[in-house]
């Protein structure tokens, strides 16, 4: 090996320690130094601008009254958190699936799909000082500066060894999976530092362990609930919350007795909270895409899978080798939105015409855009059918791409489900609501499923409606309780 090497690769180990030496701040809630690549400021940047883009994708729950609970609780309980310091944000998010989460900065967010599924106070509580303590114990910041560091090594790994060199794409692929998300032990911290928040604010945190029994009945439904997937489950999460929470009451010398649980007060709040999917922004029936809001309608090709979101909607087949997204084109005219549509996707077009698609004035355009290989791979050249059509003041514009070798058999898909895309006129559509919770204070002792029958609920629901309880079905209700129906 030349001298000239060996100093190559000497400069390269230092610059490494260096890194590691320089990068060490403090953590806020162990007060041990850990490796961090990002400063606080940065920190607070980072998830302002992500704040954004996680609105747009998801769109904000209009509840006044729920929007001021979560922003009360959240900044008395972020007050006796260990970065009190935060100008910490609180949000409900548009969204029926189940989760809660917090990105860098402060930001924290609650889909009506979770705050469906609490049955008190105290277990949004236990919920909200989970998420805040990712936030205090700086989790997302920890994994983002090991995931530099790991590029770090990894170019290091490329350039010292040739033996490495030979697994580069291995290793750039699995680093990927390693920082998706938190650990059991980032999991297990934010639990103890829910249970102390909570506590700490006047709750009985046992609570978020019945919670976490609410989350494990979900996992056994055919829908995981998106908490179950982003946060691990430890095995033994429920007893170590209870023996956590009798810790913490304990070292606070708190009067058990006067814990805050707030269970009707809660219920009643939600009472109206809209569940499940709601079809005014959008729903598929009958391999139909339906929007009562915007009154329109288009077909789904069959066996593929659409997302709805508030800014688009996205399908593609199980192969992946197809892609079609439907969203609104900008400009006032077709003229104006097929020249911003060209210059902001940097299309280079084969060839465009007038099309008339149901009554509605239309342009049709085959385009290529040519997208960089990476890791040094060739590029990639993307054909793309667009339909822009008018129609009453907005332009909606439909992309279906796949890569040059699959456009032709999938060019006929595209163009059956652009082409379809009329306004809708059925009123029964039109007209369709959202289920919404029901509060309903039980009359007499009954079982649960006694009282879902009592109330008209079919017998296939009775499982779900008893988990958004928290509950049995077997288990009793008594006279003047308070309980969740739909209605």
């Amino acid at each position: 090996m030349s001298p000239l090497n060996m100093n190559f690769k000497n400069i390269v180990a230092s610059i490494l320690c260096i890194m590691l030496i320089a990068s060490c701040a403090r953590n806020p809630v162990t007060g041990k130094r850990e490796l961090s690549f990002m400063s606080e400021e940065k920190e607070i940047a980072l998830g302002k601008q992500s704040d954004g883009g996680i609105v747009k994708s998801f769109g904000l729950y209009q509840n006044s009254e729920i929007q001021k609970f979560i922003e009360i609780k959240g900044k008395e309980m972020a007050a006796v958190s260990h970065r009190s310091h935060l100008n910490f944000d609180f949000k409900v998010l548009d969204s029926p699936v189940v989760n809660a989460f917090a990105i860098p900065g402060g930001y924290v967010y609650f889909t009506r799909g979770i705050l469906a599924h609490f049955n008190n106070e105290a277990e949004f509580a236990g919920v909200l000082g989970h998420e805040i303590g990712h936030v205090t114990a700086k989790h997302s910041v920890s994994q983002m500066s090991k995931q530099q560091l790991m590029q770090g090594l990894f170019i290091g790994g490329i350039v010292l060894s040739e033996d490495f060199r030979q697994y580069a794409d291995v290793a750039s692929q699995g680093m990927g999976l390693m920082f998706l998300k938190f650990g059991r032990d980032d999991e297990s911290q934010s639990d103890k530092l829910g249970v102390e928040y909570s506590t700490k604010v006047g709750y009985d945190s046992h609570n978020m362990a019945n919670f976490f029994k609410t989350l494990k009945r979900l996992s056994g439904e055919s829908t995981i609930p998106a908490f179950m997937s982003t946060h691990p489950d430890p095995a033994d999460r429920n007893e170590k919350v209870h023996e956590l929470s009798d810790e913490w009451q304990d070292k606070l010398n708190v009067n058990t007795a006067g814990l805050k649980t707030n269970r009707d007060s809660y219920l009643r709040m939600i009472d109206g909270l809209t569940y499940g999917e709601d079809p005014q922004q959008g729903f598929v029936q009958n391999g139909k895409f339906y929007h009562p809001s915007l009154k329109f309608e288009f077909d789904i090709p069959s066996a593929w899978q659409l997302q709805n979101q508030p800014s688009q909607v996205v399908m593609s087949p199980q192969d992946g080798k197809a892609l079609m997204v439907m969203t609104l084109a900008s400009g006032v005219s077709l003229d104006k939105a097929k020249s911003d549509v060209i210059e902001s996707n940097k299309l280079n077009v084969i060839e465009t015409a007038q099309a008339n698609v149901n009554g509605l004035r239309s342009v049709q355009m085959t385009s290529n855009q040519t997208q960089a290989g990476a890791n040094g791979a060739p590029a990639k050249v993307i054909r793309i059918l667009t339909y822009l059509i008018e129609y009453g003041s907005n332009i909606y514009v439909f992309h279906g791409m796949s890569e040059d070798a699959d456009f032709n058999r999938n060019f006929g898909g595209f163009q059956t489900t652009m082409r379809s895309f009329k306004i809708l006129k059925d009123p029964a559509i039109i007209n369709k609501q959202s289920e919404k919770i029901a509060i309903i204070t039980n009359n007499a002792p009954r079982t649960l499923s006694a009282a879902l029958t009592k109330f008209s609920i079919p017998t296939d629901r009775h499982e779900e409606i008893a988990i958004l309880n928290g509950m049995m079905l077997t288990d009793m209700l008594a006279k003047g309780q308070l309980y969740k129906s739909l209605k």
